[in-house]
């Protein structure tokens, strides 16, 4: 009796998951606006970009943006987000293992309110994320006005360390 040819290898679960992870990886690397290790604005000087002088919890208008695209919105927006959160942003490169990674798409009208949120990508395994991120969205509130578009989507991306502390990939340090 002569023996069985060997069976050709099948993919396992894990081997499938691998890809997967690649293939989220090359998502959230091509949603970058700008190359990895450009230089930051000239108007940052730390990643919260310029300190807020509203006391908590206060929201005064924030002037207009020049933006002329939901692309380079994204960068005013973001830098919104982390002058009204500066203790809560995580800095330098992140670790290799994020708690959770989002990405929601905010709608926000001429003068700078926000009037919808959209999960492209919720983290599901983290429901407190995904709470304290909509509540960090909304308390933001208002935004630059998007004076030359009128109304503008903001899509960005969430990435939310253990600490609780979280960088957006639009100003993103990278990570280890």
């Amino acid at each position: 009796m002569e023996p069985l040819p060997p069976s050709r290898p099948t993919r396992s679960r894990w081997g499938l998951a691998g890809l997967m992870a690649t293939a989220v990886a090359a998502l959230v690397a091509a949603c970058r606006t700008a190359p990895v290790g450009s230089p930051a604005p000239p108007d940052s000087q730390d990643p919260a970009g310029a300190p807020s002088s509203q006391s908590p919890g206060r929201s005064a208008a924030p002037g207009a943006s020049a933006a002329r695209s939901p692309l380079d919105y994204r960068k005013d927006a973001a830098r919104h987000v982390y002058a009204h959160n500066a203790t809560r942003i995580f800095l330098g490169k992140l670790p290799p293992m994020l708690y959770a990674i989002g990405v929601l798409e905010v709608d926000i009208d001429r003068r700078g309110q926000v009037t919808r949120l959209r999960w492209l990508r919720a983290p599901r395994h983290a429901p407190e994320v995904t709470a304290e991120i909509e509540r960090t969205v909304r308390a933001a509130a208002p935004y630059p006005a998007p004076a030359r578009m009128g109304r503008v989507t903001w899509t960005d991306t969430w990435l939310w360390d253990r600490s609780g502390r979280f960088q957006l990939d639009t100003l993103t340090e990278g990570q280890l």
